[in-house]
């Protein structure tokens, strides 16, 4: 009985080494954890989308025309005349997977440039808290990247005018947003919106379960949560 005690004592003080909350963290480890999760999520998302298919072969990102654009679109394809639809959003996918690989550097310098009070607030959010500070710190510099890109891709067979003078039209009579009248415009947000999706969904596996985390570090700070 004597050498039970201490050994029982050994092993509760080895778990209360293990329970650490956010608060036992330096703040050092707890930026540099999130840096690495971060930076795992945001190649992970080029990776999937920056490769032919990355888009159109995903439904939760894959690109469609607009609103009401959008159900003419789906009437045509019911109609059989949907050959020139399926060849415009076809387009629109591959300008958008041709124009995610550009997203890497500025996404792992947006990682690179948090604080370390960045880090303790984004870890204390909710489940997407680091991917929305991705996107407010770097949207705008990789849509200046994306557009050149998706207005190669989609300029090319005159389809680029063809919506554009359909869609403004339809703005015109308000059934479309303003946003979509422009099909450069419209891609490229699709594109960052799905870019930013997926590596919300990275984000989100990594809190549900640490031990996705790429790095020791990253299983560590996010074991605590």
């Amino acid at each position: 009985m004597r050498r039970i005690a201490p050994l029982l004592a050994g092993l509760l003080l080895s778990a209360n080494v293990f329970a650490l909350s956010l608060t036992d963290l330096t703040q050092q480890d707890a930026s540099g954890g999130l840096k690495d999760a971060l930076s795992q999520g945001a190649q992970l998302a080029v990776r999937q989308l920056g490769q032919p298919g990355g888009f159109s072969n995903d439904p939760a990102v894959r690109i469609e025309l607009p609103g009401r654009l959008g159900k003419i679109a789906k009437t045509m394809k019911m109609m059989g005349m949907g050959s020139q639809v399926e060849q415009l959003e076809a387009r629109m996918n591959q300008a958008a997977e041709a124009a995610v690989p550009q997203a890497q550097t500025l996404l792992l310098d947006a990682v690179r440039r948090m604080t370390v009070a960045d880090a303790k607030e984004i870890l204390a959010g909710p489940q997407d808290a680091a991917t929305r500070y991705l996107d407010r710190s770097s949207r705008e510099q990789i849509r200046a990247r994306f557009q050149p890109i998706v207005r190669q891709a989609t300029d090319q067979v005159g389809l680029a005018q063809k919506y554009n003078a359909f869609a403004a039209q339809a703005a015109s009579f308000g059934a479309l947003d303003a946003k979509s009248a422009n099909l450069e415009g419209y891609v490229t947000e699709q594109a960052l919106d799905g870019l930013f999706e997926v590596i919300a969904a990275e984000e989100a596996r990594i809190r549900e379960n640490p031990g996705t985390a790429a790095t020791s570090l990253a299983k560590r700070v996010f074991g605590t949560l």
